[in-house]
Parts: structure tokens; C-alpha cells; sequence
């Protein structure tokens, strides 16, 4: 009796495939340099791999649902890059202009949910990030914006931040609605998901290395941390409250 093919990966087939797709298109993003440590990853190689990615996402899992994923994972990708660098930039602030008042320093980081969840954020937890989008929106009193500006804070940083929230919510919204349905999966199917799986982790890992010296870099090709993103829940509008 003929074994039952299983899956190499853990995630949803849609998540798989989304993140696989999101992978090649970072490499795509970065060629430059990838190419200049490995021939065959030559053009077209990730263009070709993108476009097959493509192809079996749309003939078994849906065009819509393919298309409307991926774009909502890079919205994701894209804002938990640039929310990480203005919070940085507002938490160092922070810290500068109250370091001679000491407790209202610690009290408005406390406030705005740095001192429970920036560690883990600067870790790219994405689940951390949003609780501290949504800790600082709703918890950045009247009051509080202007005593922060007031020390030399721009407005716009603060507005960005609080932007953040909103639009990483509907990206996560969009990206949980995408994955429900999908036509039925045979063992053919899953041998061919399994492929194209091995050959993205595989590309995935050589980026990886590549990069060791850059970890923003790094995490574009790995594969646990762009699956976790298309993987996350959409965030509850309620302030974020500190784990026990």
C-alpha cells in the first residue's frame, strides 16, 4: 500500500504559497547582490519562479485569494519595517528629552507600552508590534501629544505611528478573510506544493547567509518569520494588556 503524501511545511497551503511567493520577491528586490555570489540564480530564475508560484497559487487556490494575499503581506512587511524604525526614533527621544524627570520618562514608556513590548518588537514579533501600535493610539492623550511635542517631538512621527495601527489591522483583516475556501488538494497537488516549498526554503537559507551581517536583510528570507506575519491575527482594537 502507497504511503500518504504528506506536507513538508505546517502552515495553510495559501500561506505557504504566499509567503514562498514573498520570499522570491525579496529576492527579486535585492538581486543585486544575490546574484553576484550565485550563477544559476541568474535572470530570469526568480522570475520564472514567481510567475510558476503564480500559476499553481491561482489554479488551486483562487486568483483573487492569491493576489489579494500577497499584497496584503507586503502591506505588513512593509509597515512592521517602518513602524519599527519611528518608534525607535520616538522612544530614544523620549528617552533624551525627560532623562532629568526621571518618573514621567518611565511613566509615559510605560504608558504607551515600551516597556512591556519594544524588546520584543525590535525582535520583529509581530504580534508584539501590534499590541504596542495600539497601546500607544489609544492611551496618547490630548494632553500627553502636546507635552511630547512640546520637547522637540515631531507631530508626524507621532501621527505615523498612530496611522500604523488602523492600516496593519485591515492588512491583517484582509489576510485572514483570503485564507477560508479553497478547491480540494490532491496527493498530486501537495507533491507539487512540497517542490516548490523545498526550492523556496532552499533559496531562502542561502539569502539568509548571505546576509549574516544584516538582520533586517535576513529576515526577508526567512521563512518561519514571513510565514508568521501572513500567519497573524488581526488585532483586537482594545488596549493591549500586559501578559501575566
Amino acid at each position: 500500500m502507497q504511503n500518504e503524501i504528506t506536507r513538508k511545511y505546517k502552515v495553510k497551503d495559501v500561506e505557504m504559497l504566499t509567503a514562498a511567493a514573498t520570499i522570491v520577491e525579496n529576492a527579486i528586490a535585492n538581486k543585486t547582490l544575490l546574484l553576484s555570489k550565485r550563477s544559476t540564480w541568474a535572470d530570469p530564475f526568480f522570475n520564472d519562479l514567481k510567475t510558476q508560484i503564480e500559476d499553481i497559487t491561482e489554479t488551486y487556490l483562487g486568483k483573487d485569494a492569491a493576489k489579494e494575499m500577497r499584497e496584503a503581506t507586503q502591506v505588513v512587511l512593509s509597515i512592521q519595517a517602518q513602524a519599527q524604525i519611528d518608534l525607535a526614533e520616538f522612544k530614544i527621544q523620549i528617552e533624551q528629552d525627560f532623562k532629568k524627570e526621571p518618573v514621567q520618562k518611565k511613566e509615559i514608556l510605560t504608558t504607551l507600552g515600551f516597556v512591556a513590548l519594544h524588546k520584543n518588537v525590535q525582535k520583529s514579533d509581530q504580534e508584539a508590534l501590534i499590541q504596542l501600535l495600539y497601546q500607544f493610539k489609544n492611551n496618547l492623550t490630548p494632553t500627553l501629544n502636546t507635552e511630547i511635542v512640546a520637547k522637540g517631538i515631531a507631530q508626524a512621527t507621532i501621527d505615523r505611528i498612530i496611522g500604523y495601527a488602523n492600516t496593519l489591522k485591515q492588512a491583517n483583516i484582509t489576510q485572514e478573510g483570503k485564507k477560508g475556501g479553497r478547491k480540494v488538494i490532491t496527493e498530486e497537488v501537495v507533491v507539487t506544493f512540497n517542490e516548490i516549498y523545498e526550492q523556496v526554503i532552499s533559496i531562502a537559507k542561502i539569502a539568509h547567509n548571505f546576509y549574516k551581517t544584516d538582520k533586517t536583510k535576513q529576515e526577508l528570507f526567512s521563512f518561519a518569520k514571513v510565514a508568521a506575519t501572513i500567519n497573524s491575527k488581526a488585532a483586537s482594537t482594545t488596549t493591549a494588556k500586559k501578559k501575566p
